[in-house]
C-alpha cells in the first residue's frame, strides 16, 4: 500500500467576494488573526502525515511563496532586538514541509489546477485541500480522510450535512450503502434541484484521490465557459469504474469564501486563543447589539 505524502493545494483562482482587498493580497493569505489561511491548510496536511506539499499558484499569488521563504533581514532584526519566540515562528515558517510550486499560466479553475500536477504526482495516492474550508477539531479532517483511506484504499471525499435550501448550492453525493463508516458514493449531482435527491450530503473541498484521477479529468467533455471540465464530472466517470468514497467528518467548518462565514471564523477562533479570549468576550458583552 502506498501511503499519503503529498498534498495538492490549489490557490490560482482569483476571486472577486473580497474586492477591493484580493487586488494586492491573495485571497489565501487572509489572516485568521495572526495566522493566513494559506499556513492553517499547510498544518492540516502536515497533521495528515503529507510531507510535500504542491501550491498551484499564478502570477499575482507571489505572496504565498514569500510566506514560506526565509526573510534574511526579518530575521536579523527580531534576533538583535531579541525576540526569540517570533523568531522561532518566522524560522519555523520555510521548515514546515518541502513546499514546491507549480504555475498556472491563467486561473483555469480546480479541474486544470489538479490536472497540472500530474508528473509531481507519478503513481502515488494523494490529498486535495481548497482554500475555502477551515476545520476546527482536534483531529482533522485531513487525518480523518487519510484514516479512512488506509481502510478502503479507494478515494475519498468529506462531507457535511446541508439544509433543503442550501442544496441547489452545492456538489451533491447519492448513497445506498451505509453499513460503515465511510459509505460507497452511488452518484454525483451538481447543484441539484431539491425535488431532484433526498441526499443532502455535500462534498467539500477536501478529498483523497488516485493518480487514475488524470486521466478522467482528460477523458471528460463537459465544458463550463471557455475552458472549464467540471471536477464533478470527471469524478462520475471514475466512479462508473471504480469504487469512490464519502466520509462525513466531525469538525467544525468556516467557509472562508464567504465573508461572513471569514467573520464567524475570526471570532470564533479569538476565543479559543488563551491571551485574548478573556479580553475578547468582554468586548463582545459589552456590545449593544440590537
Amino acid at each position: 500500500m502506498k501511503t499519503i505524502r503529498k498534498c495538492v493545494i490549489p490557490a490560482a483562482w482569483v476571486w472577486t467576494r473580497f474586492l477591493p482587498a484580493t487586488k494586492a493580497l491573495p485571497k489565501e493569505m487572509f489572516p485568521i488573526i495572526d495566522k493566513p489561511v494559506m499556513q492553517m491548510l499547510v498544518e492540516e496536511a502536515i497533521s495528515a502525515w503529507c510531507t510535500d506539499i504542491i501550491i498551484v499558484t499564478w502570477r499575482s499569488k507571489r505572496a504565498i511563496e514569500d510566506h514560506f521563504d526565509s526573510n534574511f533581514e526579518l530575521e536579523d532584526k527580531l534576533d538583535k532586538s531579541g525576540k526569540f519566540d517570533y523568531l522561532k515562528v518566522v524560522k519555523g515558517l520555510n521548515e514546515m514541509a518541502n513546499i514546491v510550486y507549480v504555475r498556472q499560466p491563467y486561473p483555469k479553475w480546480d479541474w486544470e489546477a489538479i490536472l497540472r500536477t500530474k508528473n509531481l504526482i507519478w503513481d502515488e495516492p494523494f490529498l486535495v485541500l481548497f482554500w475555502d474550508d477551515l476545520v476546527d477539531n482536534e483531529k482533522s479532517a485531513a487525518s480523518q480522510l487519510v484514516e479512512a483511506y488506509e481502510e478502503k484504499l479507494s478515494p475519498i471525499m468529506a462531507t457535511v450535512n446541508v439544509s433543503d435550501e442550501e442544496v441547489p448550492s452545492y456538489w451533491i453525493i447519492e448513497t445506498i450503502d451505509k453499513s460503515d463508516q465511510a459509505f460507497k458514493v452511488d452518484k454525483f449531482l451538481e447543484k441539484p434541484n431539491v425535488t431532484e435527491t433526498k441526499s443532502r450530503h455535500w462534498v467539500i473541498w477536501k478529498y483523497i484521490l488516485t493518480p487514475e484521477i488524470f486521466d478522467y479529468l482528460e477523458k471528460s467533455t463537459s465544458w463550463v465557459w471557455d475552458w472549464e471540465i467540471r471536477l464533478a464530472d470527471a469524478f462520475e466517470l471514475m466512479r462508473k469504474e471504480k469504487d469512490i468514497y464519502w466520509l462525513d467528518v466531525k469538525w467544525d467548518r468556516y467557509d472562508t469564501g464567504s465573508k461572513i462565514w471569514f467573520l464567524k471564523a475570526v471570532v470564533a477562533h479569538g476565543l479559543k486563543r488563551d491571551e485574548l479570549k478573556d479580553e475578547f468576550k468582554e468586548y463582545l458583552k459589552s456590545l449593544d447589539l440590537k
